[in-house]
This record gives structure tokens, sequence and C-alpha cells, in this order.
């Protein structure tokens, strides 16, 4: 019996914090991946500052699901120990958010070379982030995106597989696969069950890369959450929906929390939940 927890990258619904908490309370989800809150990004906030949007949400009866930090997402020629000191940082954040989960990437490789010649400096600089995650009581998550080493499953895996440790495991983010090229299901999915252990829920078209509600587009988001279902999944579907563009509020039901906003970051949001919720019925039934 899988359980499937929602969770959403709220900044996405606005900048403000309270504005975040009130949004996703009409729409039943109390878990938050903390990226930007109040204008900034989280990880650019003092550990003061950390503990006062703690008591905030701590206030509302809201956690974090995940820290959704952009460490690991600068060119692997980049210099990387200011980078490194910016993880310690985050680790820090995530143990006072009483959080286990930080969301990091494999970093940028120049377009025009193989990502394989640097191979064995993302790995190298992934041990350090693991040895430091083991030493602290944290978990990195992966996220697979365009243009870092870890953008197509295989490589994924290579990372995942070439650490091996505990405190790193992956998470499966449909669109972003797909506007790499990737087939998503059977040949994604199969290469990476074993790791995933979070699931960002976007959704895009392969012709062109356009995001979409989730089930909409071509990242094959039925098959793999029915099969993760199936597995016994228990984790965060943590919407980051990407909509920023979308106008067809059409398909909204009237008793959506959504259904009377005027267009705006809100009312796409309530597209979005929408869509997983559809999705997730579905399944379950």
């Amino acid at each position: 019996m899988s359980t499937f927890i929602l969770s959403a990258f709220a900044d996405e619904i606005d900048s403000d914090l309270t504005t975040q908490m009130d949004v996703l309370d009409e729409h039943g989800i109390k878990y938050i991946e903390m990226r930007g809150v109040n204008g900034k990004l989280l990880v650019s906030y003092s550990l003061d500052e950390i503990r006062e949007i703690k008591r905030q949400i701590d206030g509302r009866g809201f956690k974090l699901s995940a820290v959704g930090s952009p460490i690991g997402k600068i060119k692997i020629t980049d210099d990387f120990e200011p980078h490194f000191e910016l993880f310690k940082h985050t680790v820090e954040i995530a143990k006072i958010m009483e959080c286990k989960y930080i969301r990091m990437f494999s970093f940028y490789i120049p377009r025009v070379e193989d990502p394989s010649t640097y191979r064995t400096d993302v790995i190298d600089r992934w041990a350090k982030f693991a040895e430091f995650a083991e030493e602290n009581d944290v978990i990195l998550l992966h996220e697979n995106e365009s243009g870092i080493y870890g953008d197509t499953a295989e490589r994924c895996l290579d990372l995942l597989a070439s650490l091996r440790s505990d405190h790193v495991r992956g998470i499966f983010d449909f669109a972003n696969f797909v506007q790499c090229g990737v087939t998503n299901y059977p040949d994604a999915y199969e290469l990476l069950k074993n790791d995933i252990e979070y699931v960002h829920i976007k959704d895009a078209l392969r012709n062109g890369g356009h995001v979409v509600p989730a089930g909409e587009g071509d990242g094959n988001v039925r098959e793999i959450l029915h099969a993760l279902h199936n597995r016994g999944y228990e984790g965060f579907l943590s919407l980051e929906p990407h909509l920023e563009n979308y106008t067809d509020f059409s398909t909204l039901e009237p008793d959506s929390p959504g259904y009377n906003l005027p267009a705006g970051g809100a009312k796409r949001f309530a597209v979005a939940v929408q869509a997983i919720k559809k999705v997730l019925k579905e399944i379950e039934n």
C-alpha cells in the first residue's frame, strides 16, 4: 500500500509566506518544498531569520518536505569552495527546519563538451556533499535537470550508484526528463525505480517542451505513479507546476478553491492541484 503526500513549491503561488500558507490550507496541503519565501531564496537568509520563518510555519501547522536549494546549480568549472560553504549553511537550515531532505543538482556542463569529461569532478564534489550529509544526518536529493551532469536517467544512475550512500537519493522529475528527450516510461523509470525517494509533479509536452498540468503531457505521470503505488512508495509528491503562461482555466471545477480567483499564481496552482488529485484518484481506484 502506497502513501502519497502532497507538498508544493509554494513560491509559485506567491512570494509572501502568509499567502503561500493561506492557499495551501485551502487545498489541504501542509508541506512546503521551500525554495523562495518573502522575495528571497531560503538559503539566502541568516540562521536567525530561518528560526523566525520556522516559528511562523510552526504556528500554522506547516512542515517542510525538503529545502529546495540551488546547490549544484553552478557550472562545474566554477570555484567549488564558496559553493560548499553555501551547502554547509543549507544543511544548518535543514536542521533548524527539522527537515531531512535537501534538493540539489549535479552541476552545469559546458554545452559543447561531453559530460563524461567532467564525470570525476562531479562525483568527487558529490562525495564531499555526501560525507557532510552523513555527518549531519540529512539526505541529499539529486534532481534531474536539463544541462547538468545528471540530466539523463543513465547519468543519474551513474551518480547515485557511484556514491551508493544512504544519504544521497533521487528525485524523479517528469517534465525535466521530457525536456531532455528522455523516455520516462518504461526506460527512465526502470533504470531509477530503486533510487526514487521523492517525486516532482510537473509534466511537459515533448513537442516544444512546454510545461502542462500533470497527466496532460508526455511525462508518463499516470504510468509511473501507478507503478510506484504498486511498489508501495511512501513519500512526497511535490508540486512544481511551472505554469507561468497557463491561461486555460475552463477545466477548474466549481468547488475548486481557485475557481473564483482572478488569473494569477493561486489560480494556476489550483489547476495543478486539481490535475494531480485527478490522477491520484484514478490510480487509487
